[in-house]
């Protein structure tokens, strides 16, 4: 009589194959992973929140003066009138950092060694997302309590208009961080990524009503901010938190971060899968 004991473990071993976890336990664990590390790296945290604290100070003290031109808002201060756009850059730096932190761990090989398990690749990103998402919600945070304690900010709009902003900063930073996600996975070159970065973040900056009302720049820079997305977000975050009309703004911006989110996504996710 022959033994069928190998032939039964065998099979066993075929039908309890590890197969892994399904996307939303990779997606969680994933991201706990990266939160951690975000909460367990105190430098990190710190230069991440002394950019927005560097602009605050250099800007507030350097634009001070735009207060008292006729273009200005009647009845506001200038670091009420800052404040909400430095929230909206700072969303913006941090999408930037989701990109330059991706191609950092393409070429540590922390990809690589995700590549050999048994996940989908687009919960790597999804994983990275989220941690963007927290740290630029954290970024903001602190940048809004100090302005608030050591430069004074208290906007018309009170506590529910700065969370407004804040919220829409975050849909902002969330929409455009899945666009720096996308390049990074495609160029794979950190010095390329910082290239392409400075080099959209500048003109979106400084080429809208982010320092300076529209109507109070030159004229032919005037024009570059009408057509600049920064200029409605900004107008956006700022109306929401000075108590002015917004009218769609708001909804617009939410809108069309969701919109470029949905198209980056799969871009991202395909130039992932490619073989390095």
């Amino acid at each position: 009589m022959t033994s069928t004991a190998p032939e039964a473990t065998a099979t066993a071993l075929r039908t309890d194959t590890w197969r892994g976890t399904g996307v939303a336990t990779q997606i969680l664990v994933l991201s706990e992973k990266s939160l951690r590390r975000l909460v367990t790296d105190p430098k990190l945290l710190l230069f991440s929140v002394l950019q927005p604290l560097i602009l605050l100070l250099l800007f507030g003290q350097v634009f001070n003066s735009v207060s008292q031109t006729p273009d200005f808002p009647e009845g506001v201060s200038y670091i009420d009138f800052l404040v909400p756009a430095i929230m909206v850059n700072t969303a913006m730096q941090s999408a930037l950092l989701s990109g330059t932190g991706l191609n950092e761990e393409i070429k540590n090989g922390m990809v690589a060694r995700f590549r050999t398990l048994p996940i989908w690749l687009g919960s790597v990103l999804v994983a990275r997302s989220v941690l963007d998402l927290a740290r630029g919600a954290i970024r903001l945070a602190v940048m809004v309590l100090l302005a608030v304690t050591l430069f004074g900010f208290s906007p018309a709009g009170g506590v529910l208009g700065v969370l407004g902003a804040f919220g829409l900063a975050l849909a902002i930073g969330w929409g455009l961080g899945w666009v720096f996600l996308a390049l990074a996975v495609w160029l794979r070159n950190g010095e390329s990524m910082q290239a392409v970065g400075f080099l959209a973040m500048l003109p979106l900056m400084f080429a809208s009503n982010a320092f300076v009302p529209v109507d109070g720049l030159p004229g032919w820079l005037g024009a570059i901010a009408t057509v600049n997305p920064m200029t409605y977000g900004v107008e956006a975050a700022r109306g929401l938190a000075l108590d002015h009309p917004v009218g769609w703004g708001a909804l617009i911006a939410v809108a069309l971060s969701a919109a470029i989110g949905a198209i980056a996504i799969p871009v991202a996710v395909r130039g992932f899968r490619r073989p390095a």
